[in-house]
C-alpha cells in the first residue's frame, strides 16, 4: 500500500512573485508533510538509495524515525553521514541519486528523500544536537577552500581530534554554497552560515582572505608551518569562454562573475554598492545548473531572461526541478541554438547575439547527440547583457606553486578515490580533481580523504 500513497507536494512561493524577490522559492515540508511523506518508504532489504548516495546515508533509517515523529533520532542518523543536511536537501540532484534509486519511482513517483533531509536539516538548525566529546590526538591537517568538500573532510577529521585549520582565498566562509548558488535557492544567513557554525564548533578553524599560492603555499604549510598533511579542495572557479568574436565587448561576462556578485557581494540588496549591470535584456549561454542560477538571477534583477543552449531539452544537464522553476517564472529557453558571435555598438557595448541554428546528428563522446550548424540559419537576438555559463575548471595557481603536484591536461589535481595525490602528505578532492560537479559529490571525496589522511598521519 505504501508505495500508492501519492507523493506530499511540496509548498512554493507563487511564480509571479517570486520572479521578482530573493526569498526561497520552496518552503519545504512541516512535521505532518514529512511524516506522511515518510510512510511511503518500502524500507527495502537492499535499500539501492543508500548505494546511490555519494555518501551513503542510512536513508531507510531516518525515514522511518521521521514516521514515528521522532526528528531528533532522524537527525542523529543523518549526522553520522552528512554534516551539511540543510544544503544537501536544497541543492543535491536526487532525481539523479538517491531518488533516482528509489524502488518507489518504479511505478510511481519516488519517496522525498531529499525534502525529508532538508526538513530534518531545518529542525537540528533549530534543535542543535550535543557536541561530541572530541579528545585531541596532537596532529595539525591543513583544508585548502571552505566550499563542500573542505567542509567536509575538516568535519570529519575534527571528530576524531585533528587540529583543523581550513584557508578560504574571499572574504566569507562556504566556497561554491556562498559565490555560487542563489539565496532563493539556498538562503546564506539562515542556513549555509549555522551549517557552518556547527563545524565550528567542533573546533574547526577558519582563516578567510588567504590565497593559497599566494599568501602561503602548500610547500610552506607543510614544511614551516607545522601541518602534516593538506587537503586540497579549493574547487573549479576558472570560468570557460567560447572563444568567439566580441567576447570582450563591455556586457559580456562569466557566470561566476555574474553570480558572485549577486550572491557574495549581494548586488540585488538595495543597501550593498555592489555594481551588477544587466540592461533590459540578457541571455545566458549553457544549459547547467549554473546558468538557471544566473538566468533566474538576471530576471528577478529585473531584465528579460533568456537561456540559449545548442542541443534540445531533452539533452539539458541542469536539474529537472531548476528548468521547471525557471519556465514558471517566465524563462525563455532558445533551444538548439549557439552563438557564433556578440554583437556591439561603436562605444564597445553589447547589442545582440549572432546566433545559428542547430540540428541533433549523432552521439558524442558522452553518450549526447552532437549539435550540428543547419547551414545559412543565421539570426540575431537582441540583448544588452551576455553571460557564459559554459562550465569551468580548476585555478592553476595552487598545482603551479607547489612541487610534484601532478595535474591532467585539463587542469585538474590528478588525485587517486581516497584523494592522494603525487606528492605525499597532499590530498585533493572535489571539483578541483573532477572537475565541476555537484555538492554531495565533493563532500563525498572529502570523507574518503579524511580517512586517507588519517590513515596517512597515523603511519608516519
Amino acid at each position: 500500500m505504501a508505495n500508492k500513497i501519492p507523493r506530499v507536494p511540496v509548498r512554493e512561493q507563487d511564480p509571479a512573485i517570486r520572479a521578482t524577490n530573493f526569498e526561497e522559492v520552496c518552503y519545504g515540508y512541516n512535521l505532518e508533510e514529512a511524516s506522511l511523506e515518510a510512510t511511503r518508504c518500502l524500507h527495502c532489504k537492499n535499500p539501492r538509495c543508500v548505494a546511490a548516495c555519494p555518501v551513503n546515508i542510512r536513508i531507510p533509517d531516518f525515514i522511518a524515525h521521521i514516521a514515528q515523529g521522532d526528528v531528533a533520532s532522524a537527525a542523529a542518523v543523518i549526522a553520522e553521514d552528512s554534516s551539511l543536511p540543510s544544503i544537501c536537501g536544497r541543492v543535491c540532484p536526487q532525481e539523479s541519486q538517491c531518488e533516482g534509486a528509489c524502488i518507489v519511482g518504479i511505478k510511481g513517483e519516488p519517496v522525498a528523500i531529499g525534502k525529508m533531509e532538508r526538513f530534518v536539516g531545518d529542525w537540528q538548525l533549530d534543535n542543535p544536537l550535543s557536541v561530541p566529546q572530541i579528545t585531541p590526538n596532537g596532529h595539525k591537517v591543513a583544508i585548502v577552500g571552505s566550499g563542500p568538500a573542505g567542509l567536509a573532510c575538516a568535519s570529519d577529521l575534527a571528530r576524531i581530534g585533528y587540529e583543523v585549520t581550513v584557508f578560504e582565498a574571499l572574504h566569507e566562509v562556504g566556497g561554491v554554497l556562498v559565490y555560487g548558488i542563489p539565496e532563493f535557492r539556498l538562503p546564506k544567513s539562515k542556513i549555509v552560515a549555522r551549517e557552518i557554525d556547527k563545524i565550528r564548533q567542533l573546533g574547526v578553524r577558519f582563516e578567510t582572505d588567504v590565497i593559497v599560492g599566494r599568501t602561503v603555499t602548500i610547500d610552506s604549510l607543510l614544511d614551516e608551518e607545522g601541518f602534516e598533511a593538506v587537503f586540497i579542495g579549493s574547487g573549479a572557479g576558472l570560468p570557460r569562454f567560447m572563444g568567439i568574436e566580441g567576447e570582450n565587448l563591455n556586457g559580456v561576462l562569466s557566470a561566476n562573475e555574474f553570480l558572485t556578485r549577486a550572491n557574495l557581494m549581494r548586488a540585488y540588496d538595495e543597501q550593498y554598492d555592489t555594481p551588477i549591470y544587466v540592461g533590459r535584456k540578457v541571455v545566458v549561454v549553457g544549459g547547467g545548473n549554473v546558468a538557471m542560477d544566473a538566468v533566474r538571477t538576471a530576471k528577478r534583477l529585473g531584465a528579460e531572461a533568456t537561456i540559449v543552449y545548442r542541443r534540445s531539452e531533452k539533452e539539458l544537464p541542469a536539474r529537472v526541478e531548476e528548468v521547471h522553476h525557471a519556465k514558471e517564472e517566465g524563462i525563455e529557453f532558445r533551444m538548439l541554438t549557439n552563438p557564433t558571435r556578440v554583437l556591439g555598438d561603436d562605444k564597445g557595448w553589447v547589442t545582440g547575439l549572432n546566433c545559428v541554428q542547430m540540428e541533433l546528428g549523432e552521439p558524442d563522446e558522452s553518450g549526447r547527440r552532437s549539435p550540428v550548424e543547419v547551414a545559412g540559419s543565421d539570426f540575431a537576438i537582441e540583448c544588452d547583457v551576455v553571460v557564459m555559463a559554459l562550465g569551468t575548471s580548476p585555478n592553476p595557481l595552487i598545482a603551479s606553486t607547489t612541487e610534484s603536484l601532478a595535474t591532467s591536461r585539463r587542469g585538474c589535481i590528478v588525485a587517486d578515490e581516497e584523494g592522494r595525490t603525487s606528492r605525499s602528505g597532499v590530498f585533493a578532492g572535489g571539483d578541483t580533481v573532477t572537475g565541476a560537479a555537484t555538492v554531495i559529490l565533493a563532500m563525498g571525496a572529502g570523507r574518503k580523504a579524511a580517512l586517507a589522511i588519517d590513515e596517512y598521519v597515523k603511519s608516519l
